[in-house]
């Protein structure tokens, strides 16, 4: 492995905080006592388990990166759900008296622990032979659910129930599952981003309910289907979660090519000398993080993000630069032109017009939406505020104009100071104090 990559998978690890360190214990403990309790019994119905631990290992082969850097490989906890969900394995060679008719699938909960962890082991081995290490925690998550699954559905097995309740079960535990995977999930992100935990569970639900609905789906179909055409079901039941995959991956590539087109966009200021190296990017991550502190959604964010990276790309219209591109010392109305001009910019893409609304009005003074109300007129006269992302531009971009790349944290209090003086006024107290507390948080130099 080279050297970038061994310091990629160092960088990785290191993020990992408490949470998602006990949650990959505890995956990584359930696995081992699977795979010896495995070991010592000897695996049950092998064919199957290797039918299901290739369709395992495929998965985690072609698995993704979804919007939000989440991790997912549905094809791969399809074929692990399905196997835990099992009844049995076709009708051919059951004897007479055999429940539903079929072979009844013999392997335990622990056995499809083993084979879902030896299946995603192999998938992972050759993206990590080419550097690219799998996320322990989504894959311990993975896991995890796969486990909830097994150790809740197949003691019911022994009831022999008929198969109207079987399914009844197979859909409230694979349900419950899937909370139970938004909730982790949920978690582990607020306290890796710093966001609320109410606002982190409704982004993971928005992200990852429509495609765990599609993945629960196909495992149920997978489990029906084998049970009663045995494992050849497997290859025609497969198909909807790859046409799935195929759809998500597509909307992901699409969402990544935007953020890498805003990206390239926003240099160009840079390039032509109008402002600082640099400038924009840091602009884009203050915002993001004073987004994150303010309870914005992870759709919000996306677009404060874009905004924040464009916001000064009207500075190409200028025939002479601001010195050092530093808008906030230039007149209101320049600043007002600068945004309007960037705004048309942006808006020529034709899917970008909200986020052309927040550069537009990222430059008008927080006052518009204090000022009183003429006598008698009511508060439908008194004008709105700025849009919370084009007010959270507009501070990031004024401490960002006067501090730059300085590492001087008194340098960045007093202008923090003269941002409070400014409050209510020109700038929103709420988002400066939002700056401040992500200012707070950023290591010592």
């Amino acid at each position: 492995m080279s050297s970038q990559g061994r310091a990629r998978d160092r960088a990785a690890w290191q993020t990992i905080d408490s949470g998602q360190l006990l949650l990959i214990a505890t995956a990584g403990l359930i696995a081992v006592v699977a795979v010896a309790q495995v070991a010592a019994a000897g695996l049950r119905q092998p064919n199957v388990a290797i039918i299901f631990g290739v369709l395992i290992s495929l998965g985690e082969l072609f698995r993704m990166v979804m919007p939000g850097n989440r991790e997912v490989a549905p094809i791969a906890s399809a074929g692990a759900i399905g196997y835990a969900l099992l009844v049995g394995v076709g009708p051919e060679g059951a004897p007479p008296d055999a429940p539903l008719g079929v072979v009844v699938a013999e392997h335990s909960a622990l056995q499809v622990v083993a084979v879902t962890a030896v299946g995603m082991l192999v998938g992972s081995l050759p993206h990590i032979a080419v550097g690219r290490s799998p996320r322990p925690d989504a894959m311990a998550r993975r896991l995890f659910t796969v486990a909830i699954i097994a150790l809740c559905f197949r003691p019911v097995l022994t009831l022999d129930l008929v198969w109207q309740l079987l399914l009844a079960v197979m859909g409230i535990v694979v349900i419950a599952s899937c909370f139970t995977d938004v909730l982790i999930a949920a978690m582990i992100r607020a306290e890796a981003v710093r966001a609320r935990f109410g606002i982190a569970l409704r982004d993971e639900i928005e992200a990852k309910m429509a495609l765990c609905a599609a993945t629960s789906a196909t495992a149920m179909l997978i489990a029906v289907a084998t049970t009663a055409m045995g494992e050849a079901a497997l290859l025609i039941f497969t198909v909807p979660i790859l046409v799935t995959q195929f759809a998500f991956r597509r909307y992901a590539g699409i969402r990544a090519t935007y953020l890498q087109t805003v990206r390239a966009l926003s240099r160009v200021t840079e390039v032509g000398g109008y402002v600082e190296t640099g400038h924009s990017r840091r602009v884009s991550r203050l915002a993001v993080e004073m987004g994150r502190e303010l309870g914005m959604s992870e759709e919000e964010l996306l677009e404060l993000e874009y905004a924040a990276l464009m916001h000064d790309i009207g500075q190409l219209s200028l025939g002479d630069p601001i010195p050092g591109g530093a808008t906030v010392l230039a007149s209101p109305a320049e600043q007002r032109r600068i945004a309007e001009l960037g705004a048309e910019v942006i808006k020529q893409t034709g899917v970008l017009d909200r986020v052309a609304h927040i550069v537009r009005l990222s430059s008008h003074p927080y006052r518009t939406g204090r000022e009183p109300a003429p006598a008698g007129a009511g508060d439908a006269a008194r004008p709105a505020p700025p849009p919370l992302a084009g007010r959270i531009i507009k501070v990031a971009n004024a401490y960002d104009d006067l501090v730059g790349e300085s590492p001087d944290r008194d340098r960045g209090a007093a202008v923090l100071e003269r941002l409070r003086l400014d409050s209510a006024a020109e700038y929103d107290p709420t988002v400066v104090e939002a700056l401040s507390r992500v200012v707070d948080r950023r290591p010592r130099q």
